[in-house]
């Protein structure tokens, strides 16, 4: 099943995302969750850091749970505001 983990930081704190980057990343390396798409959402400056978003693919709800529970940016308090949802992928082209 894919899920979308969709994060957003408390207002201000760029520097604290900054400060947890390199363990946030070494830790997407070698979760045993497949991460399909995953990034920094941006302000609308497009530049600015305020969030982050994931296309995972895991076996269950809870094993996205214990994934985003272990992130080190979910340890260091980053996200104010958190949201976890299936989700149905597909590719459609319809116009």
């Amino acid at each position: 099943m894919h899920y979308i983990v969709h994060c957003l930081d408390y207002e201000g704190n760029v520097q604290k995302r900054l400060d947890h980057y390199e363990a946030h990343k070494a830790y997407l390396a070698s979760n045993p969750i497949k991460t399909l798409i995953s990034g920094p959402l941006l302000a609308d400056d497009e530049e600015t850091m305020i969030g982050s978003c994931f296309l995972v693919e895991a076996d269950s709800m809870d094993a996205v749970m214990k994934f985003h529970e272990n992130d080190p940016f979910h340890a260091a308090g980053l996200w104010e505001k958190v949201s976890i949802r299936p989700f149905n992928k597909r590719v459609d082209n319809r116009s």
